[in-house]
């Protein structure tokens, strides 16, 4: 199995190495817990955060992550940058790459850029989400949620449901959850379906009862009016009705199934409030401290990589 050199999606990852990703993401969870949260698995790296894009929570996430495991931490901010002046992103990441960093993490709004930077750099490259391509560490902390509420991360029956076409979230679990052999129900109205999805080996359902029907895990998405320029849904207060997840709706999902959103969340479009804060059936904050883990497990085992290859030749050590 080839080591990480970059972390781009899930696309390109075999079974074990998400399994590897989670096994060690459950050491930094237990590190997170501690009083002294930090080691130093990052010391004397550079990491640069170059979001293209708002985020609070992957952004604060990441840097987190970075500075508990001891490296540099740089942020970048792109809106005010040369970017804004005409850079290209190949020149900004040349004009990186000059100052020797071991890690880039980035978010942008195009699928692919995120490829198209680690073609031009030295240092390892961390997608922190591209367009409507990719989302990695949220797919694998969403992995670890489920793992740790469930016991296991194979046979389950998973329901992602809501704004499927304009989402890296449900790509990227998508193929995560397939490549662990879980079964997956995508629930949504035809607008917020991606033409050709059915290829992906999931079931694709229109109605919230038969979708959520003896399900283990459901998961909300997020309606991404960011992404949108028609009229994809009629109003927010039908699509509510229609597809909101509230009490009667998931009565029809397994007593014990757990309820997932990625955040940050429409309460009353996407998800009633209580639902959201039943501490019985939300896992929703449990993601938010599986992010910081995740992102630390995923640097480390990207950063052992790099080290490896710095070594100098026929030096034992």
């Amino acid at each position: 199995m080839a080591p990480l050199k970059h972390l781009l999606g899930i696309e390109p990852l075999h079974p074990t190495q998400i399994t590897e990703i989670l096994d060690l993401s459950e050491r930094y969870v237990t590190l997170n817990r501690a009083v002294h949260k930090h080691n130093d698995a990052l010391a004397g790296l550079t990491q640069i955060n170059m979001f293209f894009e708002n985020s609070t929570r992957t952004q604060a996430s990441f840097e987190l992550a970075g500075k508990r495991l001891g490296a540099d931490v740089m942020n970048m901010a792109m809106q005010a940058s040369s970017v804004k002046k005409g850079e290209t992103l190949i020149d900004t990441a040349v004009t990186l790459n000059a100052m020797h960093p071991d890690l880039l993490v980035v978010r942008h709004p195009h699928s692919g850029a995120v490829d198209l930077l680690a073609q031009k750099v030295n240092c390892a490259v961390l997608n922190a989400g591209d367009g409507r391509h990719e989302h990695p560490t949220q797919a694998l902390l969403d992995a670890l949620t489920i793992r740790r509420a469930k016991g296991r991360l194979h046979r389950l029956t998973i329901a992602i449901c809501g704004d499927i076409a304009h989402s890296r979230v449900a790509r990227s679990n998508i193929m995560l959850l397939g490549k662990m052999e879980n079964r997956v129900r995508l629930v949504g109205p035809p607008t917020l379906m991606p033409s050709g999805i059915e290829h992906f080996g999931v079931e694709v359902v229109e109605n919230m009862e038969e979708g959520l029907k003896d399900a283990d895990v459901v998961m909300m998405l997020r309606l991404q009016k960011e992404r949108m320029d028609g009229g994809f849904i009629p109003s927010e207060r039908e699509y509510y009705h229609r597809f909101g997840l509230d009490s009667a709706k998931l009565k029809h999902a397994k007593p014990d199934a757990i309820v997932m959103h990625p955040g940050p969340m429409n309460r009353g479009v996407e998800i009633d409030g209580e639902i959201a804060d039943d501490l019985n059936r939300s896992v929703i904050q449990e993601q938010v401290e599986m992010g910081v883990a995740v992102r630390m497990a995923a640097m480390d085992l990207l950063m052992q990589t790099r080290r490896a290859s710095m070594k100098p030749q026929g030096v034992m050590v």
